[in-house]
């Protein structure tokens, strides 16, 4: 995949692309409780989003899905969200940067990744990580990783439609080979656990339940409502 994308870069845009990833992810305890404020424990994959990346002049940027075979060109500092869904998140990621304070310039870029899509594996995450983690180093903008994470996950629930919690975003930045992610979603602290299961023997099977992602979000914006109502409505306490 990355010596597609890196052909597919050279040949719309020519040469000069720097190369990011992030990787998708797997979480071995706490779904649905990054959102209700609780502990998770995922941790990073060897499947990713990988990108060639380009600062150019002008406003206007030209962004190529491989995966989708698609091509917009957008200016990501103004007001018009695109129409592609997948480039919703590289536009709603310099969107973020720049209520912040911090101005992404225009890009060429083309991507595509191994991570299944739909599959409950976060690639839209590693969508979002891969490019926040991207203008951040290109135009030194200073955030730091736990920053850009809350980045993607603003991302999903002011341009994307998708209230989620904070795990998928922060494990693909925050990843580290051998090891998984114990984060308390409260504070975003965390520390790495050693994870080597082939050394005990056993094997990490993930099993696809032909329910995509994109089906499920909607129960997570269902579940995060119900969440807000039940913080928010008096209750009475049984004595």
């Amino acid at each position: 995949m990355i010596n597609k994308v890196k052909q597919e870069f050279a040949k719309r845009f020519g040469p000069g692309a720097a190369l990011y990833t992030s990787p998708g992810r797997v979480n071995l305890i706490g779904e649905h409780t990054d959102y209700n404020m609780g502990f998770v424990l995922p941790g990073a994959v060897d499947k990713g989003i990988y990108a060639a990346i380009k600062p150019i002049q002008g406003n206007i940027s030209h962004l190529y899905s491989v995966d989708y075979d698609s091509e917009v060109s957008i200016d990501l500092a103004g007001s018009e969200s695109p129409k592609p869904q997948w480039a919703k998140y590289i536009y709603g990621v310099a969107q973020e940067m720049a209520k912040r304070g911090k101005k992404v310039g225009a890009i060429d870029a083309a991507f595509g990744g191994n991570v299944p899509l739909g599959a409950g594996m976060s690639s839209s995450a590693a969508l979002e990580s891969t490019f926040a983690f991207a203008f951040n180093d290109m135009f030194g903008l200073g955030f730091t990783l736990a920053e850009l994470a809350v980045i993607g996950q603003m991302t999903e629930h002011n341009y994307v439609g998708v209230k989620c919690g904070i795990m998928d975003q922060f494990i693909s930045l925050h990843g580290r080979a051998g090891h998984v992610i114990k984060l308390d979603c409260r504070d975003l602290s965390f520390e790495y656990k050693p994870f080597d299961p082939a050394a005990a023997g056993y094997r990490v099977v993930l099993v696809d339940s032909m329910v995509t992602t994109f089906r499920a979000a909607s129960t997570t914006n269902v579940a995060n409502s119900a969440k807000r109502v039940s913080r928010s409505s008096p209750r009475t306490i049984l004595k």
